[in-house]
């Protein structure tokens, strides 16, 4: 079980955002490499990376602090945002991330999700953000129509790595994870899901250790281990315990 500490890149820093609203953006660090050496030396394995910026405007933006996180930590990296030719996708896997997230192109064009995935097989990630149930585009700028699963079940058999889920109505608000729709997600596909939006405090650590959440690949926090309501060590501590050690807290 993985938990991924997120880097949100708007103008070249590190901000975190509320409901995916732009305007509500609090910046924690100028130097977005430096966050990724600091989440580096307090144990985390991976590094989840959104460019802001490029998921708005349906291109890289923030191509310099990306590269700076890449040269400033070992730890794998995913990006997200603006991504959405595989041209882009190659350029990106050439400067060694390790995972790209493709998420309005999956709505937009889902065959060249599964053209990258052949490509470069366990590379490439489906991020999906929903509203209300319905899946958002653009930088969650736009609805669409299609439901989160509906949208998950085009890509079963491709070689999808891994699915981002986001509750947009949970991002960045503290409110905690979408336990039920992140899990019923799991359940419908064989496809590992991550979970995305709202991760709080302590007690979401201890609820990914519980058995119907084991077959996650992981979370994604932002606001709560900036704000300090995660402990890192604790976090990690108990996800490295498992399940048996969190019922005991």
């Amino acid at each position: 079980m993985i938990l991924f500490p997120a880097i949100d890149l708007k103008d070249g820093k590190c901000v975190r955002l509320k409901q995916g609203d732009m305007a509500t953006a609090t910046i924690y660090n100028d130097d977005p490499a430096a966050q990724a050496r600091a989440f580096e030396q307090q144990g985390f394995e991976w590094l989840h990376v959104v460019d802001l910026n490029g998921a708005f405007k349906g291109q890289s933006v923030n191509g310099a602090a990306v590269g700076a996180i890449l040269k400033a930590s070992k730890n794998p990296v995913q990006l997200g945002g603006g991504i959405r030719t595989l041209a882009q996708v190659e350029d990106w896997l050439d400067r060694g991330l390790a995972r790209i997230i493709l998420g309005t192109v999956a709505v937009r064009d889902p065959d060249l999700v599964r053209q990258a995935c052949k490509a470069f097989p366990g590379k490439i990630a489906v991020g999906i953000d929903a509203k209300g149930g319905k899946v958002a585009v653009e930088g969650w700028a736009e609805a669409s129509s299609l439901g989160v699963i509906e949208l998950a079940k085009k890509f079963e058999g491709a070689g999808v790595a891994a699915i981002i889920y986001t509750d947009i109505d949970r991002d960045g608000v503290l409110t905690g994870i979408n336990w039920d729709a992140t899990i019923d997600l799991a359940d419908a596909v064989s496809i590992p899901v991550i979970a995305s939006g709202g991760l709080a405090s302590i007690a979401d650590i201890v609820r990914m250790t519980m058995p119907d959440a084991q077959m996650l690949e992981g979370a994604i926090s932002g606001r709560a281990l900036y704000d300090g309501r995660i402990d890192p060590a604790e976090a990690l501590a108990i996800l490295a315990a498992g399940p048996e050690r969190a019922r005991a807290r």
